[in-house]
């Protein structure tokens, strides 16, 4: 099909987290339905778009050197027009225009309507529900809110994203079911807060019941849940993770800290001793469930007794999976006025101590699974003989992988039974006869 913009050529840069890489699906399908060709090459684009992220210092410094890699494109005449959208332009549009004015136009974060006008496009309502998936056509992010209303004093989402907007639970189904009718088979469910999801729709917290009707959808076989907020924790959707087949067992659930000092300050609603209780809790209902958690390192007012226990946390607990930031220090948050004492090179080798201890913890529990015989999604295939896939603790990109050597054919996006023959730190290896 020809159309009056099917020999323009465009490239979206998508920076940041899975929240931002939705809205760049989102905008990518309205590219295809407006006839632009969408290509990954850079230096071939009459249009660069590039989705910025604004959260952390190494985001922002990401973003800007995509930006300024995209001007030297234009400058030299190979690319038409720059423009930028996402968070770091939502936050310092100002600063940006004084500082990149060669950049066409700057927009916010989910401002698909100035983007597609600014290219002398249109943005077709009708498909605002469907996406053009970007990762393996198997599994799918699929966003059920916008924005947060967490006071936590280190972060800048909701100066950036605004108050916490629930997705009407019908809307969610649809896409659920589109991206299903698509080859989804893994949905993974992502907010900046997921478990406050409805609260604000529907006068309660709605996940239990999100989650019920989502397993009713045909042809999604696995359902993750990411970023689930400790404080205020929904206990009934335990109930229904563990009774529900096609949910996976496993929950992400940014703890960020143990320290009653440093919870507080970073005013995050929750104790070290609910902490503890929720953390049993879950355990009990869901015996075999995978906890994977972020802390950050290197806070304000975080010395070495709050530190230590911190340590402690992570030896007690044993996460099965476990991430690690170094404080950023953001304008306009709580934390700012707290300044920013502790060096980088002191928050590196904190960094450093926590993940050597969670490497033993890894290695540990992936031995328990050596023997077993697992239930894997095949991610990716490397030879004839060797595949990559994930077990249902595992989510995509910063979790665990399974290698696996298999004498049959097997092909990206299908289940296939796996038996552990031997484990790594943070790998397991298999085989199918």
């Amino acid at each position: 099909m020809h159309t009056k913009n099917g020999n323009k050529k465009v490239n979206l840069v998508s920076l940041g987290c899975s929240k931002n890489l939705v809205d760049s699906e989102v905008l990518l399908r309205q590219f295809q339905a407006n006839g632009l060709e969408i290509i990954n090459n850079f230096k071939e684009a009459d249009y660069i778009v590039i989705n910025t992220c604004g959260f952390i210092n190494d985001a922002k410094d990401e973003s800007i050197n995509a930006i300024l890699e995209a001007i030297n494109l234009k400058m030299s005449g190979k690319v038409k027009k720059v423009v930028v959208m996402g968070c770091l332009s939502e936050r310092y549009k100002n600063e940006l225009v004084e500082e990149i004015p060669e950049v066409d136009a700057y927009f916010g974060v989910t401002d698909y309507k100035g983007v597609l006008n600014e290219l002398g496009l249109d943005l077709k309502k009708e498909l605002l529900g469907e996406r053009l998936i970007t990762t393996p056509k198997h599994y799918a992010y699929l966003k059920i809110s916008e924005g947060c209303d967490n006071p936590c004093s280190f972060c800048a989402i909701p100066l950036i994203r605004g108050r916490h907007i629930s997705k009407p639970i019908e809307q969610i189904i649809n896409e659920a079911k589109y991206l299903a009718e698509n080859g989804t088979k893994e949905l993974i469910l992502i907010a900046q807060d997921s478990t406050y999801y409805g609260l604000d729709l529907y006068g309660k917290r709605e996940l239990a019941t999100l989650l019920k009707k989502l397993v009713k959808v045909d042809g999604i076989e696995w359902i993750r849940l990411l970023y689930a907020f400790p404080a205020k924790f929904p206990e009934e959707i335990l109930d229904v993770i563990s009774e529900e087949e096609k949910i996976c067992k496993y929950i992400d659930i940014p703890f960020q800290h143990i320290s009653d000092k440093i919870l507080k300050s970073m005013q995050r609603g929750i104790s070290k001793r609910r902490t503890y209780e929720l953390i049993e809790l879950i355990r009990k209902k869901v015996p075999n469930i995978a906890l994977r958690t972020t802390l950050i390192v290197g806070y304000p007012e975080e010395t070495e007794n709050e530190f230590q226990e911190l340590i402690d946390f992570v030896k007690e607990v044993k996460f099965e999976r476990l991430g690690i930031f170094t404080y950023s220090q953001e304008e306009n948050t709580k934390a700012f006025e707290l300044g920013d004492p502790i060096p980088a090179d002191e928050k590196e080798n904190r960094k450093l101590k926590i993940y050597q201890i969670q490497q033993e913890i890894s290695r540990e529990k992936n031995l328990e699974k050596v023997d077993l015989n697992l239930k894997v999604i095949i991610d990716e295939k490397i030879d004839e003989r060797t595949y990559i896939g994930r077990t249902e603790w595992d989510a995509p990109e910063v979790d665990n992988s399974v290698i696996i050597n298999s004498h049959s054919k097997l092909e990206p996006g299908e289940f296939s039974r796996v038996n552990i023959i031997d484990a790594l730190e943070f790998d397991l290896i298999g085989i199918v006869e």
